[in-house]
């Protein structure tokens, strides 16, 4: 089995709604977030919505060999970025993994925050991401626009300041 062509910028510019999802391999919340992310897509492709993950930690579990690896096992059906500047990270404020953005026709962010509001798929009770996205392909404001979003912290690569000399 093949899998699906990955989008490029010029698909992405005809979508309605782009959702940009910071995860990574190494964290077990965007591990345990995998499935639902598939299936969110599934649920919204059709509907001229695009998911793009980025991943921007530089720990050898997260560097783009073993990208490539979970994207095949998984069949990821969007877009799997390895940003190593880490710049669009901190462009979006992004902190976490996973941590999702949500872009509306004009690339103005609608929503940022958590998928949903419990890691336990048995307990959620809101859908933040599904109902961001709905409100925007409706051309409505998002009732909750932002929320916290629980995971790992973002492995920002930190840089020392040179001591001076006493």
């Amino acid at each position: 089995r093949t899998l699906p062509r990955m989008p490029s910028i010029a698909d992405l510019k005809k979508k309605d709604v782009v959702v940009v999802v910071f995860t990574c391999n190494s964290c077990p919340y965007a591990v345990d977030y995998e499935d639902r992310l598939i299936a969110f897509h599934k649920k919204f492709a059709s509907r001229n919505v695009a998911v793009v993950a980025i991943n921007v930690n530089k720990v050898p579990e997260d560097a783009l060999p073993a990208m490539k690896k979970k994207a095949k096992q998984k069949a990821f059906p969007f877009a799997y970025l390895f940003d190593s500047s880490q710049k669009i990270a901190k462009d979006y404020g992004a902190f976490f993994t996973p941590e999702f953005f949500v872009l509306n026709k004009q690339r103005k962010i609608a929503y940022m925050g958590s998928m949903d509001n419990n890691p336990d798929v048995k307990k959620v009770s809101r859908h933040y991401l599904t109902d961001a996205v709905e409100a925007t392909l409706a051309g409505k404001k998002v009732t909750t626009d932002e929320t916290i979003a629980f995971g790992c912290k973002v492995r920002f690569a930190r840089k020392r300041r040179k001591r001076k000399k006493t």
